[in-house]
């Protein structure tokens, strides 16, 4: 089985290359939680699912990312990332994102989302 450290880098290079949802069918869990800054969690592969489609359609144009850094210590991974987009109907945003991941089983069990300016 690949390290955690391994599918992290998978997974940043899937969403870097723009087949995040291809790697999210495969390296997310059926029971997966998703959570934004300090927002209610999204609970179930299925209502993540939803959430994902949705901002995609809202995306505008995708300036840019770059995954700065990385960092795992046991079963949680950490990313950070800098973002360039723009949303449809709203200002060019480009923002500071760190990604917490929880991995179980090589499957991303809970994932968090904290954003900076």
């Amino acid at each position: 089985m690949a390290t955690i450290r391994e599918l992290e880098d998978t997974l940043n290079q899937a969403i870097l290359s723009g087949k995040a949802m291809e790697a999210f069918e495969e390296l997310y869990a059926d029971d997966v939680t998703m959570q934004e800054n300090s927002e209610p969690p999204r609970v179930g592969k299925a209502a993540c699912r939803d959430y994902e489609h949705k901002f995609f359609a809202m995306l505008d144009t995708f300036h840019g990312a770059t995954c700065t850094n990385v960092a795992v210590e046991g079963d949680v991974s950490y990313s950070e990332w800098w973002n360039d987009l723009t949303l449809k109907g709203m200002p060019r945003l480009a923002y500071t994102q760190i990604t917490q991941r929880r991995w179980k089983d090589g499957k991303v069990i809970a994932e968090r989302f904290f954003y900076t300016r």
